[in-house]
């Protein structure tokens, strides 16, 4: 610590040594937020071919360096470094294991400060606060200081990120938008210092779906709209805006929509149309009048046009219909036969429609 007047930190290096160390110890430091100024150093003025400073000079064939963290001049300089004095210390350290080639396992640890959390840790970090919870056997949020927590070694798996590249005009914000996630989701998924971008840079998208597993993904298509992709997929625009975060309905080409997964279960819906009785419909798939009655508590046979009807799919899986489906196609995929399809949905012909339901 200096008081001459200036801000950052500097690292004085021996005569027989190289500055490698010296700027690994500023590059750790500049991570913790400290500027930086530089690494040199400085000989003894009666005679040049000897290090100015003691430790230095008469230290063998060690490498020793001096680190200046910074300069005491004011207020803010020493509330600076009484805040963070603990990460300094702890960057110094990183420095010198990088350069040995130490390489650490799976674990690092992390010693709590005042001012810290749970959240606040897991986001330095770049992991959850449940990974963290989890690695530390804690039952609770509440922290020490002092206390010493193992910070899991979380890997990316790339299934759970999309690789972008800026591009010329492209803004966090911009991008976030495209992906449907947040501008603070992509810093910290990327340990990002600040929103500037570079063009031709590439950043990690985290992929939504990975995170919770209730929806599916869908790669918009010259033509798309939400409401096709909305019809196509049995669920509604309003449902599809609220969990893509849309603030209107226009798409681009490529560009990812979150489509809900729908549970599974042993029923089915069934919309009425003109012609419908319990009795054809029963009949259709392979169900009772009785059956269909007692699934939607109905005390007649009477039936309304455009009516929602609950259907029981037995022991048999359904299959919504999309474009560029076709029974070849389905029965393949399912390891079945067209005839067999065509038998269980009482279909007169291989022509189907985009939402038709059929039982496999």
């Amino acid at each position: 610590m200096r008081f001459t007047g200036g801000e950052g930190a500097e690292v004085i290096y021996a005569l027989r040594n190289k500055d490698t160390l010296s700027n690994l110890v500023l590059q750790e430091l500049a991570k913790e937020g400290q500027k930086i100024r530089k690494a040199y150093q400085r000989r003894l003025p009666s005679d040049t071919s000897k290090d100015y400073y003691f430790m230095q000079r008469n230290t063998g064939i060690t490498e020793p360096i001096t680190v200046e963290y910074g300069f005491l001049d004011t207020e803010a300089d020493a509330n600076k470094l009484k805040n963070n004095y603990i990460d300094y210390a702890e960057a110094v350290v990183r420095a010198v294991l990088n350069y040995i080639g130490y390489t650490e396992g799976t674990e690092n640890t992390y010693t709590v400060k005042k001012g810290d959390s749970l959240y606040s840790i897991a986001k330095k970090y770049n992991i959850s606060v449940e990974e963290l919870k989890a690695a530390n056997n804690l039952s609770s949020n509440l922290l020490t200081i002092g206390q010493v927590l193992v910070i899991p070694e979380v890997e990316k798996q790339p299934e759970d990120y999309t690789i972008y590249t800026v591009k010329k005009g492209d803004t966090l914000y911009g991008i976030a938008n495209k992906y449907n996630t947040t501008v603070d989701k992509i810093i910290e998924y990327n340990n990002l210092a600040s929103t500037v971008l570079n063009v031709g840079q590439q950043i990690l998208i985290p992929n939504v779906y990975t995170e919770n597993n209730q929806y599916d993904t869908y790669i918009v298509e010259k033509g798309d709209s939400l409401y096709k992709i909305a019809n196509e997929f049995n669920t509604t625009v309003d449902e599809l805006m609220k969990i893509n975060n849309l603030s209107s309905n226009l798409l681009s080409i490529g560009q990812k929509i979150l489509i809900p997964k729908k549970e599974s279960s042993n029923e089915f819906e069934y919309v009425v149309k003109a012609g419908d009785s319990l009795y054809s419909i029963a009949n259709k798939y392979n169900t009772t009048v009785d059956e269909i009655k007692k699934l939607n508590n109905l005390s007649s046979n009477l039936l309304s046009i455009g009516q929602i009807l609950k259907l029981p799919t037995q022991e048999s899986n359904t299959y919504i219909v999309k474009s560029g489906d076709n029974l070849y196609s389905i029965a393949n995929k399912y390891n079945t036969t067209v005839d067999e399809i065509k038998k269980k949905n009482n279909l007169t012909s291989n022509l189907l429609t985009i939402g038709q339901i059929l039982i496999i």
